[in-house]
């Protein structure tokens, strides 16, 4: 038998494919990770087929149970992949035909490897946004774990990574969770647009048999058939909108990551993280290096550079299906692994980090962060805030030229920049002065971290 017979459309050929073509043209070395969902979708294809009458109740039967039958040998792994095959369809295809005779010709009666493929994508990605969102779930809620234990816990707040204000660490965590929190709601926002099948499209311009998508669509969980053939078979922008999505989320993980790494240095001291989510150097014993926070910032580089892939692998196609859509399952299927194995260090990391509490206090003393506050205090004795900025500009430069912080400063020099200044100038110098006075809906002030944290806690489940 010619290798051109053997193919699904080696009727048109009449000579076989070149051996190059046929490794460079193959798939089935990556997209054979769809085989339970391709497999998913056409025993639900078959069976809508039967319901229609295109297949009698015998053939159905047959059909499926050949079909489990195979999906059993997968997952044992005692499966045998041909390349010559192409993909993971034909290799699945050709089992059935082989397991169960010429009945199992007749399952790809009504449909394309081009619906197939795009049917096979979609419950694929379906399942591992789940995944995703069950793993931001447990990062949400180790974060509102850390922010409710930390919520008293002062420390420098920075703009610039200049010392700004105090905030409380709790505060800070809380930052980290309302970017998440984002991310969790794009994901599930994706979900719906992904939900949504397209297996009856056929090739492009749908079938000549009288199928029902609508149930075929009900048997998969998808919300509902797509509306046209066309956009069927050729539109990937669910697949491109995940990868942004996920960009998004490694932007936030590096954002964390380089603070994590940064306050677990030597020179900052705010944390030390766990001896297990750490390694060492080869030559300098004394090391301890954050490598997962670094790896986590260096990762999203590998998404972002997926979402560009995807993005230009688009941008010329006419419609409607084409063979470049081959290229769209690798930076897809690298895109979910790098998030969900992210997310695993991310939440794994958390539990295990160690906060400085004194080291985080002296920090927030150093660097005037008390320095807006005199100013707030000058304008509620009525001086206009620019005249109050420059009163404060003045006694910080004196302050600085002796390395002394504001609230080191007695009350008569502090009466030489202004006498609106008295004794209880000290209560606001102070840093719980200062976070406590931070006290309304979003502000840093304990209070309101808990009150925050516990209004987090509420919004997890209504994601």
């Amino acid at each position: 038998m010619s290798s051109a017979s053997r193919k699904p459309w080696g009727g048109r050929f009449a000579e076989p494919t070149d051996a190059f073509v046929e490794r460079f043209t193959a798939s089935v070395h990556f997209d054979r990770r769809l085989a339970r969902h391709d497999i998913t979708g056409s025993i639900a294809h078959a069976r809508m087929l039967g319901r229609v009458g295109v297949l009698d109740a015998r053939e159905v039967d047959s059909i499926v149970t050949g079909l489990e039958q195979i999906l059993a040998d997968i997952e044992r792994g005692d499966f045998e992949w041909q390349t010559a095959l192409e993909d993971v369809h034909m290799n699945v295809e050709t089992a059935l035909v082989q397991r169960i005779g010429d009945v199992g010709k007749k399952l790809h009666t009504g449909r394309s490897r081009n619906d197939q493929v795009a049917t096979d994508i979609r419950l694929w990605l379906r399942d591992e946004l789940d995944a995703i969102d069950g793993q931001l779930h447990a990062a949400l809620q180790a974060l509102l774990q850390l922010a409710e234990r930390e919520a008293d816990t002062l420390m420098p707040g920075f703009t610039h990574l200049q010392t700004a204000q105090p905030v409380t660490l709790g505060h800070h965590l809380l930052a980290w969770f309302e970017m998440l929190a984002r991310d969790r709601e794009r994901f599930a926002d994706c979900r719906r647009r992904v939900n949504i099948m397209p297996l009856g499209a056929a090739a492009l311009a749908g079938t000549s048999f009288p199928i029902d998508r609508v149930y075929t669509a009900e048997l998969l969980g998808f919300e509902r058939p797509t509306e046209n053939s066309l956009d069927s078979v050729s539109d990937r922008d669910f697949a491109i909108e995940f990868v942004a999505a996920a960009a998004l989320l490694m932007t936030h993980f590096s954002r964390m990551s380089e603070e994590l790494v940064l306050w677990s240095s030597a020179q900052f001291g705010f944390v030390s993280l766990a001896d297990a989510w750490c390694t060492g150097s080869s030559i300098m014993p004394q090391k301890k290096n954050p490598d997962v926070p670094e790896l986590l910032r260096g990762k999203t580089g590998r998404v972002n550079g997926h979402l560009v892939a995807l993005l230009t692998l688009m941008k010329a196609q006419p419609l409607a299906y084409n063979k470049d859509n081959q290229e769209d399952k690798e930076p897809l299927f690298d895109t979910v692994d790098t998030v969900r194995d992210s997310l695993t260090a991310f939440t794994g990391m958390l539990p295990g980090m160690t906060v400085n509490t004194a080291r985080l206090r002296e920090a927030a003393r150093a660097g005037y962060a008390t320095a807006t506050d005199l100013a707030d205090y000058l304008v509620r004795k009525g001086l206009p805030f620019r005249d109050a900025h420059e009163v404060v500009g003045r006694a910080v430069r004196a302050a600085a030229s002796d390395e002394r912080d504001l609230a080191d400063m007695t009350l008569d020099e502090l009466r030489a920049f202004s006498p609106l200044i008295d004794a209880d100038i000290f209560d606001v110098l102070t840093l719980e002065g200062s976070v406590a006075a931070r006290d309304h809906l979003g502000g840093t002030a304990p209070r309101q971290v808990r009150a925050a944290v516990g209004r987090a806690r509420a919004r997890l489940d209504n994601i």
